[in-house]
């Protein structure tokens, strides 16, 4: 325990100590920023943009406090998943990279705990920029209502929690998932590479031909992207093919989808342990 301990401080001390975690962070929060409420509040305003042909009444309703739950959890099936395993990636890969798991495997410890000590950081981190966008929403649909002189309703503690669970399942898959391919690769480069690919063109690619080929379509329902996205949907969120956020699908039900969710994450995350407990660190 002492040495989880230990490893812990210090992966947290790594990763608030680097810059790349500070610039995923902020890219999640401008994505979010923007998607969520500057392209909303201006096609509510003029009636353009991206929303283009919505009822106004519904783009104020997502502006609003009452919308903070949705708008926190639609983004992160693609957008978050893409930017959350890109930090999974590079942590795992840098430690292969710059020597340190090489340094600390062979110092005593054992393998496991400072692969517990990373993952102990990582969760850290999701969770801190979970919680900060969840303020930041706050504020921001907060600024809108007094702007355009609506009443002040926020929603009820149980939304704001299953959407802070749901949004914490969900980034936290997809950093799992990076996690393992950057120890898989031992390369941040090629594991991002793959990984972003991954979330934001193969699994969209392979929904759009499961459209043509039925065989295929009980086979993607079940990946992913699609497993994150049915979880989004299931918190409110509207799916992609009814003008929604990319990467939201309601091709599952909300609990089948959070044991799948549930699932890869451990899979993820039991091919990591496998892989640092049999591999050459060399």
């Amino acid at each position: 325990m002492t040495t989880l301990v230990a490893t812990s401080r210090a992966e947290l001390f790594r990763l608030r100590k680097w810059p790349a975690v500070w610039v995923i962070g902020g890219a999640w929060l401008v994505l979010n920023i923007i998607f969520v409420y500057v392209f909303n509040y201006l096609s509510y305003v003029d009636g353009s943009g991206f929303a283009a042909g919505t009822p106004k009444e519904l783009l104020l309703e997502r502006l609003l406090p009452a919308g903070v739950p949705v708008g926190l959890a639609q983004g992160t099936p693609m957008f978050g998943g893409a930017i959350m395993l890109t930090l999974g990636a590079l942590a795992a890969g840098s430690g292969f990279g710059w020597g340190t798991w090489k340094t600390a495997f062979t110092q005593g410890r054992g393998r496991l705990s400072v692969l517990a000590g990373t993952v102990a950081g990582l969760a850290a981190v999701v969770l801190t920029v979970v919680l900060t966008t969840l303020v930041v929403d706050l504020g921001i649909s907060t600024a809108v209502a007094l702007a355009e002189g609506q009443e002040l309703v926020y929603p009820g503690l149980g939304q704001v929690l299953r959407a802070v669970a749901g949004a914490l399942l969900v980034l936290g898959m997809w950093t799992s998932a990076g996690v393992a391919l950057g120890t898989l690769s031992r390369s941040p480069a090629l594991a991002v590479g793959l990984g972003v690919v991954w979330v934001l063109a193969v699994e969209n690619l392979l929904r759009g031909v499961a459209g043509a080929l039925d065989w295929l379509a009980p086979i993607t329902d079940v990946l992913p992207g699609s497993v994150a996205g049915s979880l989004v949907a299931a918190l409110g969120a509207t799916p992609v093919s009814q003008g929604g956020a990319p990467g939201v699908v309601d091709t599952l039900t909300a609990w089948p989808a959070v044991a799948l969710a549930c699932g890869y994450t451990l899979a993820f995350a039991a091919l990591t342990v496998w892989l640092v407990r049999r591999r050459d660190v060399g």
